[in-house]
């Protein structure tokens, strides 16, 4: 594991939508499926990863809470020849355990991920229904033994400004946890 932060890729740019295979129901499925939501949230997540499962059971608390007005969707993009952990059966698997809301897609060629400069597990992207980026970062302050409660705190109320106020949450910290797992060979250029 390498602690890794988002790269915070820049705010009102608009992100590109995607077509990726969900690892439950075996649909395709794309940001333009949510376009009777007022917001998506797109989260570049795995299994294995430490940071993510602190905040799994917040994730799928967080999709009911808004799940009227927010679509939300889950994505990993982890090489799964090196961490078969993080594999499409797996994924379901972890789906089914924790009942995930949302579908879990896997990014086979990596190259969603590489879209959205997605950096770490988690990573987080929060969509206005124009399809432009509002928020990207962490989920709360929490982390693996730190102590600090998880409560989601920082992406509620980016998306509470958003739904309210249609506005974009002015300080926005960077997520961190594990980094993505390239392929070797296909690591990105936006790291330096």
């Amino acid at each position: 594991m390498s602690l890794t932060p988002s790269t915070m890729l820049n705010l009102g740019v608009r992100v590109p939508d995607f077509e990726l295979p969900d690892t439950v129901s075996g649909n395709n499925v794309s940001i333009s499926d949510f376009s009777d939501k007022e917001a998506v949230l797109v989260v570049f997540m795995c299994n294995h990863c430490p940071y993510v499962k602190l905040i799994k059971e917040d994730l799928v608390r967080l999709a009911k809470d808004y799940e009227d007005k927010l679509g939300m969707i889950a994505i990993s993009s982890n090489d799964v020849e090196r961490y078969p952990q993080d594999g499409p059966e797996k994924m379901a698997e972890d789906a089914e355990k924790f009942n995930y809301p949302f579908p879990y897609l896997f990014d086979e060629s990596q190259d969603v991920a590489k879209a959205y400069k997605a950096a770490c597990t988690p990573d987080l992207y929060l969509i206005n229904n124009k399809q432009e980026l509002v928020y990207r970062g962490q989920f709360d302050d929490s982390r693996p033994a730190n102590g600090k409660p998880v409560t989601g705190k920082d992406i509620r109320a980016a998306i509470d400004k958003l739904l309210n106020e249609g506005e974009i949450v002015e300080e926005q910290k960077p997520s961190m946890g594990c980094n993505i797992k390239w392929k070797p060979g296909n690591e990105p250029d936006y790291f330096g």
